[in-house]
Formats: structure tokens, sequence, C-alpha cells
């Protein structure tokens, strides 16, 4: 084994005697070879015993030239070894040829890894992933693999690196903990090559799509739990987690328990387990999709987003319902968020151009649509209810969504209002306001959403105004405004909660009788040929 040299030789010697395998032998002689973790365990194995016969034979060699000082390997008596597990003569105690070390690891479950870099890197436990990803049916071209470790493996790590820390420090060489190879990323070395060519996929860090594997050995699960008494600051109760012995606190505690602390609680070298670790879940995500477009709404009976007061539903279906049904059954997926450009009030339609919008899809199955299959989903959406069209319909990326809500207040809005007032009006009488320009308002939080909205004052401008007279009660009123301007109260006033309003520069009751959005002057997402 040539990546070995015979300054390994004690940790090998050490490890395979209290039962660690061969990887994770490796790891701790800060081994980088990654082709070297991927040989046969078996054969590795082999490679170990070999080179520790190999390192015996020389000794013996200079120990047959030598008269009077005794063999560094003659057998000592029970009983003779040093306080740090070293005979009288500075070596580490070994049987003839190492075989008994050998032995020791042979057959056993691993005591540092639990047998994460035994069983689970065979080629059975590869299908058996590569089964269940198949199975799922997602569409992906590459992969990303994570693992979950039960976080008790870094105390076992923690264990059998001070005891290899003991050796080297007697033996007068460095061991910087820095240097072993962590489990996780050992294993991905192995596993890696092996999910590609199962998946016919590459291995890519970046990739969207992630295979994931999770951990878990019940039979050590209390190992951990002294640390909560050394570093209670470590393990404190945090929202969504099952318990307090997460990886990161475990982590967080052995940085700062003292050396001695943890090795009157903990042995060192860590026992062999009876079981292997349990492969808990095998899991795959697929990354976010996002799909863009503008909407039209043309019922004054249909919400942007479902209307429920107090868990009853006031009304059957919403805007974000009818566009989200038809992407969420082609992209098969688990769940969406849905964004937009403002928002309009149940009874308000929204013409022109419409709306932006953005749909987040959540862990979709099918991620590949080419522009005539989006061309056909949107006309989908648009035969399928006469209240909504939607246009425009694209895939986007996640930071082209942040264009919609870029500078939101500083859009315009244009709206086309029906309102009536108490007063009879001549054509005169409105004609002011097509000269108003820049009407700056102050406006309360209105009353009508002060229940989800928190109270303040926002000053809005009203742009331009154009009043169309109709009869003596009623005109329309063009209108283009800064965005977030409450229209509604503009008109009546709010019970004097928006000043200025139509009611008062009129010098009469105003009252708003319908309202349209007509324009929503964001330029996103790109317009599409029809």
């Amino acid at each position: 084994m040539s990546s070995l040299t015979e300054k390994d030789r004690p940790i090998v010697q050490l490890l395979l005697s209290t039962g660690t395998c061969p990887r994770c032998i490796l790891r701790f002689c800060c081994v980088g070879s990654q082709m070297l973790y991927r040989q046969p365990h078996q054969d590795l194995m082999k490679d170990l015993q070999e080179f520790l016969k190999s390192s015996q034979e020389q000794e013996d060699t200079v120990c047959l030239d030598v008269a009077d000082p005794p063999c560094k390997k003659l057998r000592v008596e029970p009983g003779e070894e040093g306080a740090d597990g070293l005979n009288h003569n500075g070596a580490i105690p070994s049987a003839d040829n190492g075989n008994s070390a050998t032995e020791s690891s042979a057959g056993k479950v691993c005591n540092v890894c639990l047998g994460v870099l035994q069983e689970f890197c065979e080629a059975d436990f590869v299908k058996k992933v590569c089964q269940k990803v198949n199975s799922a049916d997602y569409q992906f071209t590459s992969f990303v693999f994570s693992v979950s470790l039960p976080p008790q493996l870094s105390v076992r790590e923690r264990a059998a690196w001070l005891g290899v820390k003991q050796q080297m420090r007697n033996l007068g060489l460095p061991l910087a903990k820095d240097d072993i190879v962590q489990l996780k990323e050992a294993y991905k070395w192995i596993i890696h090559p092996q999910l590609s060519e199962e998946l016919g996929v590459p291995a890519d860090g970046k990739s969207l799509f992630e295979v994931s594997v999770v951990f878990a050995h019940p039979e050590t699960d209390e190992e951990c739990h002294f640390l909560a008494t050394a570093c209670p600051d470590c393990f404190k109760p945090a929202k969504n987690k099952q318990s307090v012995f997460t990886r990161m606190a475990v982590v967080k505690a052995l940085e700062k328990i003292k050396e001695e602390d943890f090795l009157k609680h903990f042995p060192c070298p860590p026992s062999s387990p009876k079981n292997l670790c349990d492969a808990l879940e095998i899991q795959c995500n697929n990354g976010a999709v996002f799909v863009a477009g503008r909407y039209n709404k043309y019922s004054r009976n249909l919400p942007q987003t479902p209307w429920i007061i107090d868990g009853e539903r006031k009304l059957e279906s919403s805007v974000e319902e009818l566009i989200s049904e038809h992407l969420m059954a082609e992209f098969k997926a688990d769940s969406f968020n849905f964004s937009s450009s403002g928002r309009e009030d149940v009874d308000v339609r929204t013409l022109g151009n419409g709306r932006p919008f953005a749909i987040e899809l959540v862990n979709p199955h099918r991620i590949h649509f080419n522009a005539q299959e989006m061309r056909r989903l949107q006309q989908a959406i648009n035969g399928s209810s006469d209240k909504i069209q939607v246009r425009d319909l694209q895939l986007v990326t996640r930071s082209a969504i942040g264009r919609m809500k870029e500078g939101e207040e500083e859009k315009t809005k244009t709206y086309s209002a029906l309102i009536w007032t108490d007063k009879a009006i001549q054509r005169e009488d409105i004609a002011f306001l097509d000269d108003i320009k820049e009407l700056r308002l102050e406006q309360k939080t209105p009353l009508r959403v002060l229940h989800r909205r928190p109270l303040a004052m926002r000053c809005r401008l009203i742009h331009t105004m154009r009043a169309e007279y109709m009869d003596q009660h009623h005109f329309r009123l063009q209108l283009k405004t800064q965005a977030g301007t409450y229209i509604k109260e503009f008109v009546h006033g709010d019970f004097g909660r928006t000043k200025p309003n139509i009611g008062s520069l009129l010098n009469r009751t105003a009252d708003i009788l319908e309202l349209d959005v007509e324009s929503v002057d964001v330029d996103w997402p790109p317009t599409l040929a029809d």
C-alpha cells in the first residue's frame, strides 16, 4: 500500500486492533487518494495486513543485528503495558505478524463509522438507492449526493482521534486533526462514481437534483448525552427539531469540552457496536422551478388568493388556484408559492396587459418544457375558465423574479374608477380634475385592511387624472398613480383617513362603484410572440 509510510504503522496497528475498518484507518492516516478508498473492503484489509507484515519483517531484520537490546516486537505479559497503552520498550503491543490486529477488525462493525464505510459502500446498497431514484420518476441531467450521519459518529471519531493522537505523541510524531479525511468526504469519493454509473448522469455539486441518504444508529443514540451535562449551552430546543442532539450542536460541544473531561465520560478507543447503521431514509428532491407570466382577471367575484376567514372558505376559487392547478399537474410538483406585482381586491378587475406574477414550483418531478409546451400549457389555463387569462407564460430563474419586486413603489399603475356623488354634478364641476398633477396624498392604513396590515401613514402620489362625465351623479375617472395607492380610499376618504380625496376635492360625498386596473407598469416578464 504505497500511500502508507512507516510513520502510519502505529496508527494502522492501533486502529485495527480496536475494531476500526480499513477505510477509516486510511482517513486517520490522512490518505487523500480517492481511488484507494474505492477498492473492495476485503482487498483493503489484505493490503493493511501485508503492510503490517512487511513493516514487521523489516524490524525483525534490524533486531537480529542488535546484540543487547531486546526486540521491540517481544510480547509482553498481561499487565506490563504502560498507562498510554505502550509497553516498556515504547512500542505499540502487537501480535505475531499483525494477524490478531487484522482479526479484530475483520467481520466486525467499525467502531468509528458504524458501518457507513463498510456495507453502505457496496454495490447492493448503491442499487437500492438507484431503484429509489428511478421509481420516483424525476427528470434530471446530473445529481448532487448528500448524506446525513448520526451525531454520535462525531463523538466516536473524537475518541478514536484522541487515541491516535496519544500514540503519535508518545512516538514524537505530529498529528493535526484537520489532516484527517472527513467521513462524509470519503463516503462520497466511494459512492459518487457508482451512483453516476448506475444512474447514467454525472455527479455535480451545483446540480439542483439531490439524492440524500439519512443514516441512524439507535444502538448508540445515547452516546451524545454526556455532552449536554458538560456543555449545556450547546443544546437548546429549536423549532422543527425532534432532538437537541443535532450534529451541529454535538460538534460545537466537542470543540468546547476539554480532552480530560471527554475521556472521563467516553471510552477511548470506542467500543465496537453489535449492529450496522440503518439507512433510515433515501430521498430525492429537485430544486424549485419558477414560472412567470401576466394574468388578466375579468370577474368581480374572484380573489387573487384563497379567501378563507376563521377556517371558512368564502369563495370557491382564486386567481392563484386557477393558474397553479395546471402548473402543479404538468410539473408534478409537491407544492407551490405564488407571488405577484401587487394585488387587486376581490371585486376589482385587472385588464390591459395584465399583472405580472410568478409561481415557485417546489420539488417538481418534471422540469424540461420547451416553448411550444409552455404555449400549450398557457392555452390549457385560458381554456379552463372565463374568469382569468394568462399571457407570456415562461420559465424564469429565481434571481429574475427579483425584478418583479424591484422598486415596486416607484412603479406606476393606471386605474379606471366609476364614481357616484350624492349631489348632482355638471361637466364643469369635474373638469378641474384633469389639470391636477402630482397630487400628494397622506393615507392611513385603511380600516378594511387594518386587521392584516400595521397602522401607518403612507405618502402616495396621484400623477394624473382624467374625468369623463356620465350623468348628474356618475362619472368615470382615469388615474395614473404611484404603486401602493389605495384608490377606493382616495375616492371616499375612508372617514378622513385619506387626505385629500375626491369627496373633499368636489366638496360632496363620493363613493366608488367599480374599479378596474388598466395597467401595471412593470417591464417584466419579457413579452413573448403569440
